[in-house]
Parts: C-alpha cells; structure tokens; sequence
C-alpha cells in the first residue's frame, strides 16, 4: 500500500481525512432526514389546503372533555 502513496501524506493526515469524511457523511444523511421530514409536512400542509373551509370550523372530535370522570 505503501508504494501506490501518490499524495505522499502522513499517518496523521490519513487519519484526519478519514475522520472528516465520516463527519460528512453523517452530516449529508442528518441532511437527508432533515429534508424528508420537511416534504413529509409540506405534502401534510397541502392536503390540508385542500380541504373546504367549513372543515377548521367544526368542532374539536375529542370527546374526553365530555367524560365524566366521578371528580367533585
């Protein structure tokens, strides 16, 4: 391996660019997720555009406010 050193860099240099490369790509894939989760919301955000206005208007479907929980 020693004989194919085209850059002729060092144990250290090796190791440091070895580790930086780890830290890009972890941070291009934190990246990645970080845009999905945003075209998930976006996708979510306009299908609620799509539906009619009367729809924000009704009331809240939970019903545990309306169960009698036996408290004085």
């Amino acid at each position: 391996m020693s004989d194919n050193d085209y850059f002729r860099e060092g144990r250290f240099a090796s190791i440091a660019y070895w580790g930086l490369g780890q830290m890009m790509k972890g941070a291009g894939m934190a990246a990645a997720f970080v845009v999905m989760i945003g075209l998930v919301l976006g996708v979510l955000y306009n299908i609620g555009l799509l539906l009619p206005a009367e729809s924000r208007d009704t009331p809240d479907p939970n019903t545990w406010d309306t169960v009698d929980r036996g408290e004085p």
